[in-house]
């Protein structure tokens, strides 16, 4: 099985579960208050670890309470943060997340500590890095570093899954070292530079791949997910449940994505068990606390298909 690594964000989540969300100006009384880990890196690393990749974790946390807890928390998961970064006078990440009724989140990030998870860190520890075979980035750490480590994997011929989240423009030299990348449809458009109803899905996974990208990834929500790439074209439709929140579920998919092509499972395998990952991720409040086992992946797997 091959080793990934997992360099990007973790934060502390604060969600609260409301009927509707607020207007500007109005203050509502919420459903419930939960407290949880999160941030797009934690997140998928997590993910992958649980749903049986062997992963490392390179994050920046502060020297505070949330830092503290996030740390040992991920060594009461069994998740290797040996590489991380601890930095003093800056706090942890922190995530305000709002959810209604339908599941729909809105969210607030202070990055905090994951600001100083810089380049020049990156090459304090790149031997360590390139240890893996697949390296798993998203966007919220700094630009710069994503750029190193995209230079880094690419010069020392690792694979780089990029998830494009939170959405931005891409250089073009980075797009080129991309051997999968993970877009839904805002990032899609954002990244292509093109609008999916214009073009259509098809048309924007084709523009994504000319601009160098090696394999494409577009996930649709509840219409499921299409991979490309120069030998491969697969629809992978999403399994039809009961959503309760959304928030983690393109992370979850991500990490079960990572974890699955790191045991060599075929594209096809690899989706539908990112797809079952994230179906179970989104019936279940919070972030981490969402995010499945392998084993509980396999049984709704199995389930689903006695049930076909």
């Amino acid at each position: 099985m091959s080793k990934i690594v997992v360099i990007g964000s973790s934060n502390t989540d604060l969600i609260a579960k409301v009927k509707k969300f607020p207007k500007a100006g109005e203050t509502i009384k919420g459903v419930s208050y939960l407290q949880a880990m999160g941030g797009k890196g934690a997140n998928q690393a997590v993910a992958a670890h649980r749903l049986g990749g062997t992963v490392k974790f390179v994050t920046s946390l502060g020297k505070d309470t949330n830092g503290l807890n996030s740390l040992e928390y991920y060594k009461e998961e069994g998740l290797d943060v040996s590489l991380s970064l601890i930095v003093e006078d800056t706090s942890s990440g922190i995530a305000m997340i709002w959810v209604d009724e339908k599941g729909e989140n809105s969210i607030v990030i202070i990055s905090g500590a994951n600001e100083m998870l810089s380049a020049g860190y990156i090459r304090e520890i790149e031997k360590e890095i390139l240890e893996a075979d697949l390296i798993v980035l998203q966007m919220e750490i700094p630009y710069d570093t994503v750029k190193v480590i995209c230079d880094l994997a690419y010069e020392n011929k690792k694979q780089i899954l990029l998830n494009v989240a939170p959405a931005r423009k891409l250089d073009e030299d980075i797009i080129k070292k991309i051997d999968i990348l993970i877009v839904n449809e805002t990032e899609a458009e954002i990244v292509s530079g093109e609008i999916i109803e214009h073009i259509g899905e098809d048309g924007i996974v084709d523009k994504l791949l000319a601009l160098g990208v090696k394999t494409v990834v577009l996930t649709l929500g509840k219409q499921g997910c299409i991979v490309k790439n120069d030998q491969i074209y697969l629809q992978i439709p999403a399994f039809s449940v009961e959503t309760v929140d959304t928030t983690a579920a393109g992370d979850t998919f991500c990490g079960a994505l990572a974890a699955e092509l790191s045991k060599g499972r075929s594209w096809h395998e690899t989706l539908e068990f990112a797809s079952a990952a994230a179906a179970i991720c989104v019936t279940r409040m919070g972030a981490q606390p969402s995010i499945p086992t392998e084993t509980e992946v396999r049984n709704f797997l199995k389930m689903k298909t006695t049930n076909h």
